[in-house]
């Protein structure tokens, strides 16, 4: 499966599509409050198959909700039913029911086998209408669903899932491992020697998103220019977010064409946000992995994660010695064992690498070395 990003022309006409997402919240509002009022009476939670065929019914008797696809409705269903499902599964960690939303906020509609037409060029049926995007590469496989996307500026984009795709990435091999720890001040330290500093894009447009949002807040709610401050805060907020992106996919692109095998120590990152707020979100090392997996499956190259309890920064890494505690505040420390001076970070990520070479059968926990040669 691959997924494509396109985006649509800026056009008069694209306010049906805005009209067909206004109709699927309408449809999504409905079918919670369907949900919630079935477990009032029944005690019992409302099957994806009997909100469906109910829905369907409703459908034919409002114009409005006909403008969205049937196939777009029932992926909403199914959207809902899949919220249930992981709240019954993990409620215990916090995931709660899914709730109400604006239907100026929806997102997006989503449409399987019917419902649209690739054309000719860069042109595209939905519906009874013909839309153009920004065809940025060619669409090859078999296209499995297409998706309509509205962003909070009001642009359209049109995310295609292809399968049956032929990946046309050669496989190119370095034979060599490395380890790489995660730092508030380094974003990361890896076990050859090399650290990687954060541009932190947050914290540079800090002052910026400070005025545009001091700005949007004394507007007159509901009037002209508080849209106008809206979209102006909101464009400062997608700058970073592409700024940080584009940051992420070159480092994982230059990291894989190093590496053959990455490895990562397992982090709890939403504990971490509670106790540094602000300095994780601005890092988004979790959208950071991601990207890495991706590129790392792309050029067949691995990531590895070793068991986020593992003392690898109480860990010595030239004898093994492990320390009873170490403060956070202690950047450098002597092993008793040993005596050898390791700096807090490049010996975690050197204890990193060896315990993700022994994951994947190239090396013995007890022998760590800063680079291992496969």
């Amino acid at each position: 499966m691959k997924t494509l990003k396109f985006k649509l022309y800026q056009h008069k006409r694209n306010r049906h599509l805005k009209r067909m997402i206004n109709a699927a919240g309408v449809i999504y509002n409905h079918c919670i409050a369907l949900h919630k009022r079935y477990y009032r009476m029944w005690g019992k939670h409302l099957s994806c198959a009997k909100l469906q065929s109910h829905i369907a019914k409703l459908r034919k008797r409002n114009p409005f909700w006909q403008t969205v696809g049937s196939q777009s409705v029932q992926d909403i269903c199914q959207r809902i039913e899949k919220a249930y499902q992981l709240f019954f599964k993990h409620n215990k960690k916090g995931v709660r029911t899914p709730g109400f939303k604006k239907v100026k906020k929806y997102k997006s509609f989503t449409l399987k086998q019917a419902g649209y037409k690739f054309l000719n060029g860069n042109r595209v049926k939905i519906g009874q209408r013909v839309y153009q995007f920004w065809k940025s590469r060619e669409i090859e496989g078999t296209v499995h669903t297409l998706t309509i996307k509205r962003t909070p500026l009001g642009e359209l984009f049109m995310v295609v899932v292809v399968d049956n795709c032929v990946e046309s990435e050669t496989k190119s091999t370095t034979g060599r491992i490395a380890g790489f720890d995660f730092g508030l001040k380094i974003f990361l330290t890896c076990s050859d020697g090399t650290k990687i500093e954060s541009p932190q894009f947050f914290k540079q447009s800090l002052n910026a998103i400070k005025n545009a949002s001091r700005q949007h807040s004394k507007k007159l709610k509901g009037s002209s220019n508080r849209e106008r401050a809206r979209k102006n805060l909101v464009r400062k907020h997608e700058d970073i977010s592409h700024r940080r992106r584009d940051w992420f996919w070159k480092l994982a692109h230059e990291l894989t064409d190093k590496f053959d095998v990455l490895c990562f120590e397992t982090l709890n990152l939403k504990g971490m946000q509670r106790l540094w707020g602000r300095k994780i979100s601005d890092l988004a090392l979790g959208e950071f992995l991601q990207i890495l997996e991706w590129v790392a499956k792309k050029k067949k190259k691995r990531v590895v994660f070793i068991d986020q309890w593992y003392p690898s920064t109480k860990t010595c890494s030239c004898c093994g010695h492990v320390l009873e505690s170490l403060d956070l505040s202690t950047r450098e420390w002597r092993c008793p064992s040993c005596q050898s001076l390791n700096g807090r970070d490049e010996n975690a990520s050197q204890v990193i690498c060896a315990v993700g070479a022994s994951t994947v059968g190239l090396g013995d926990v007890s022998r760590v070395m800063p680079a291992i040669a496969v």
